[in-house]
C-alpha cells in the first residue's frame, strides 16, 4: 500500500474520531505519521497539530451550527491553555526523539484507558447551561495547553471528561465544546513549534488533511446514529494496541 494511500487512510480515522468524539484524533495521527509514513518524532508532533487545527475547526462549525458549543466555558478553558501550549510547545523540540515517543505512548495508555472507562454521565444532557467555575475551568485549561504543546496533541480526550465532569457542560455540547479548546491550544503550540526550522512532507501531510477533514463531518453523522460509548470503546481499544505497540519500539 502506497503513502499517499496510507494518508488517506489514516487522515479518515482521525477525523472520525474527533469529529465523533471530540477527541482522540492527535493520539492516532501521531503514531500514524511516525510509523506508517516515516516522519521523525518532531516532525510528526508539528504535522499533527497543523491537521488537528484544520480538522478540529471543521468539527466546531459543524457542532456551532446545531448549537452544541458552550462558547463563554470553552472560551475560559482554551484561554487559560495558550501560555502552557506555547510555552510546552517551544520545549518539546529540544527533548531526544525516544523520550518524546515514550511520552507519547503513556499518554496514549491513559487516553486509552479512559476512553474504555468513561460513559456518559448521568444528568450531564440537562440543558441550562451551569454557571463556570473560573478558577477551575483555568487550572485545567493550563494543564491542558501544556499537554497540548508538549506532545503535539489535541487534548480532547482529556477536555471532554473535563468539561463533563469538573465544568458541568452537558454531554450533548462537550464534544462541540472540546473542539473549541483544541483549535486553540493547537494553535498556540503549533506556533512556538514553528520558530524551530523542521522539515514537513506537504505531499503526505495535505491529503491527510482533506480526508481527516471529511472524516469529521462524517464523524458528526455517526456518533448521532451510533452510541458514543460504542464509539469511546472501539477508538479506546486502538489506542491501547498503538501505545502498547509504541512502548515495546521505544524500549528496543
Amino acid at each position: 500500500m502506497t503513502p499517499l494511500i496510507l494518508a488517506l487512510i489514516a487522515g479518515a480515522v482521525v477525523g472520525l474520531a474527533l469529529g465523533g468524539l471530540g477527541g482522540g484524533g492527535s493520539v492516532i495521527a501521531v503514531p500514524a505519521l511516525i510509523y506508517l509514513l516515516g516522519f521523525d518524532p518532531a516532525a510528526a508532533t508539528t504535522a499533527a497539530l497543523l491537521i488537528v487545527i484544520a480538522t478540529s475547526l471543521t468539527g466546531l462549525l459543524a457542532h456551532a451550527r446545531d448549537g452544541q458549543v458552550r462558547w463563554r466555558t470553552g472560551g475560559l478553558f482554551a484561554v487559560a491553555g495558550v501560555v502552557p501550549a506555547a510555552l510546552a510547545g517551544a520545549l518539546s523540540v529540544r527533548i531526544p526523539s525516544a523520550l518524546l515517543t515514550a511520552a507519547f505512548a503513556v499518554l496514549a495508555v491513559v487516553a486509552g484507558v479512559r476512553m474504555l472507562r468513561t460513559s456518559g454521565t448521568p444528568g450531564a444532557d440537562a440543558e441550562r447551561p451551569a454557571p463556570v467555575p473560573v478558577g477551575r475551568a483555568a487550572g485545567t485549561g493550563a494543564g491542558l495547553g501544556a499537554v497540548t504543546g508538549f506532545l503535539g496533541v489535541g487534548g480532547g480526550f482529556l477536555a471532554v471528561p473535563a468539561l463533563v465532569t469538573v465544568l458541568a457542560v452537558p454531554m450533548s455540547a462537550a464534544v462541540g465544546t472540546s473542539l473549541l479548546v483544541i483549535t486553540v491550544n493547537s494553535t498556540a503550540a503549533l506556533a512556538a513549534r514553528l520558530a524551530t526550522p523542521t522539515v514537513l512532507d506537504w505531499g503526505l501531510i495535505a491529503p491527510f488533511t482533506a480526508t481527516a477533514v471529511l472524516g469529521a463531518w462524517d464523524g458528526k453523522r455517526l456518533a448521532a446514529m451510533v452510541s458514543t460509548d460504542a464509539l469511546r470503546r472501539i477508538f479506546g481499544a486502538v489506542l491501547l494496541a498503538v501505545a502498547a505497540f509504541m512502548l515495546v519500539d521505544s524500549a528496543v
